[in-house]
């Protein structure tokens, strides 16, 4: 870090969630305006990015089984954890369990009969899709 950057650092300070700053505008990090400056594409994409391999840590640490799914199948528990966070997810039981034991069509009944799935609508109905058959449509 150059000398500028630890000024500006001493200066801003470093916060890791939103907050106001003493007029009012939106903030995180070390001083980044988010009310008028938002985050770059490529700044959402590194976000996005660190937040799936969140998932996939969580779900790798949760279930011994998660590895052990097809590509399709681990991006459908992935997509569903980055929506909703881990302990949101691990509260879909029937399907966990069904995932589990490779019932693919219970899996993704239970996916369908959820207060989730009319939530998030198309997104839902993709990933059953996917859950069902292993492909991507």
């Amino acid at each position: 870090m150059n000398v500028l950057e630890r000024q500006i650092i001493r200066h801003e300070k470093q916060e890791l969630h939103p907050y106001r700053d003493s007029v009012g505008k939106l903030t995180i990090g070390i001083g980044r305006n988010l009310t008028d400056n938002g985050i770059t594409e490529e700044e959402a994409i590194y976000l996005m990015r660190n937040d799936i391999r969140q998932c996939y840590d969580e779900l790798e640490a949760r279930f011994c089984w998660f590895n052990d799914l097809d590509i399709v199948r681990r991006n459908v528990l992935l997509n569903m954890c980055f929506n909703m966070g881990l302990p949101v997810l691990t509260g879909f039981k029937k399907m966990l369990a069904a995932i589990e034991i490779q019932d693919w069509n219970t899996a993704a009944v239970e996916m369908i009969d959820s207060k989730w799935s009319a939530q998030v609508g198309i997104r839902a109905d993709e990933l059953v899709v996917q859950m069902k058959t292993g492909r991507y449509q």
